[in-house]
């Protein structure tokens, strides 16, 4: 099979992990090629894959090319002229449609790690994947186009985790719990691990999936205390996001929830932030009669999640537990099916940290799929919805093994029950 083009979009955080690991698998496409607004951030990304020595093949480098995501013409020139089979989406949320519309046109297989976002609108109503994504299926499907959405971990691997824990060991799932926490320290007072504009946009309302139906929630309403393996008790809240959305439509189960991990200080942090209005998408005028927005401010201000990584510590560990009925003995069955990510070892891999890492490696082994043929399926999709065997077994092989225990509630692992 000939070996394909692929082009990366983006620069930040999660596009240097995943040029770091097109770099040390370069040996299985043709030319790889890195696009971006900013020419700087991607020399010094650059910059980094060779101070690591990461290029497994050192004479097939990384080029570089500047582009605006956002224009689509220019998009699809660039997909043409530079032979492009396989576009990973890496920038931001707000240019999905954009870059998804030049792949369409143009002919290359598209994959993104997040679901697409409107600058002036937050929390749309449920399920978020028909409001942009979903209502492209038929021109995928008519065009024979790949396009694999949400292939990060979360959203992507945990929805693989759900499949595979569906396919092996579950006949009927009960309940699908989506737990994200990350232990650590980076020495900023106060910072986002990824995008600020973005992770904030997420805290607006909880939508959830509930006795197979859509509940809104204030958020952080709801938390419990859970001990995890490696990273012990952690407090964990009832979070809305992007896998929900098509898990709900996917996979057969009364209720899928998602929880995030929060510290008591990031969550006094942002209860300020929030009820001053800074956390605000909807612009305002300064004195002066300057426009502004207070989200964009507010990210301006805080530390770029890239420079976190040099000095993080910890670990974070992130993955589904899944009750249900068992397939082969016909009872009560709970598992927890998780990865764990250690910050330093991921700077000392791609100077990264664990967020970044985990949401840029699973991109690439899609990558890597669709190039092998294996996830190239012609057609929409949400990685749920893919045989998650090979994926998992590649993610194991490049830097994200896979975890499986069986859970009691009242074991080590969980000390209180996910169930309402």
């Amino acid at each position: 099979m000939k070996k394909k083009n692929v082009l990366l979009v983006g620069a930040g955080g999660v596009a240097h992990v995943a040029a770091h690991k097109f770099a040390q698998s370069n040996d299985l496409f043709e030319n790889i090629h890195m696009a971006s607004r900013s020419v700087d951030s991607c020399e010094q990304i650059i910059e980094s894959i060779e101070r690591k020595n990461n290029y497994k093949d050192p004479a097939k480098k990384i080029q570089i090319k500047q582009i605006d995501a956002l224009n689509v013409s220019e998009m699809i020139k660039l997909i043409k002229d530079l032979k492009i089979s396989i576009t990973v989406n890496l920038a931001s949320a707000f240019c999905n449609m954009s870059i998804l519309e030049a792949c369409i046109e143009a002919g290359s297989a598209y994959i993104d790690t997040a679901i697409h976002e409107e600058p002036n609108k937050v929390c749309e109503n449920p399920p978020w994947y028909a409001n942009y994504e979903w209502k492209r299926k038929d021109r995928c499907q008519n065009g024979g186009i790949t396009a694999i959405l949400g292939s990060g971990f979360d959203p992507g691997v945990v929805n693989a985790y759900a499949a595979y824990a569906k396919k092996h060991f579950f006949a009927t799932i009960d309940t699908i719990d989506i737990m994200d926490v990350n232990v650590g320290s980076h020495g900023k007072y106060f910072a986002t691990n990824f995008d600020p504009e973005i992770n904030f946009r997420e805290f607006v309302k909880v939508w959830t999936w509930i006795d197979k139906q859509w509940v809104c929630k204030p958020v952080h309403s709801e938390k419990q205390v859970c001990n995890f393996p490696v990273v012990g008790k952690q407090t964990v809240y009832l979070t809305g996001h992007d896998e929900l959305h098509s898990l709900s439509k996917n996979i057969d189960a009364k209720s899928i929830r998602f929880w995030m991990g929060f510290s008591d200080h990031y969550i006094n942090c942002f209860n300020v932030l929030r009820n001053i209005g800074l956390l605000s998408e909807k612009p305002v005028k300064t004195a002066e009669g300057l426009e502004v927005v207070p989200l964009k401010v507010v990210k301006a201000c805080l530390p770029d999640p890239k420079a976190l990584a040099a000095n993080y510590t910890g670990n974070t560990c992130i993955g589904d537990l899944i009750a249900g009925i068992g397939t082969k003995d016909n009872c009560k069955k709970e598992l927890f099916i998780y990865n764990v990510c250690d910050h330093k070892a991921c700077y000392e891999e791609v100077e990264s940290q664990a967020i970044s890492y985990t949401a840029g490696v699973p991109a690439v082994a899609a990558a890597i799929l669709i190039a092998r043929g294996e996830w190239d399926v012609k057609k929409m999709v949400n990685v749920e919805e893919l045989n998650p065997d090979p994926f998992i077994d590649l993610l194991k092989d490049i830097g994200l093994p896979t975890e499986i225990i069986r859970v009691n509630y009242s074991s080590k692992y969980f000390n209180k029950s996910l169930k309402k």
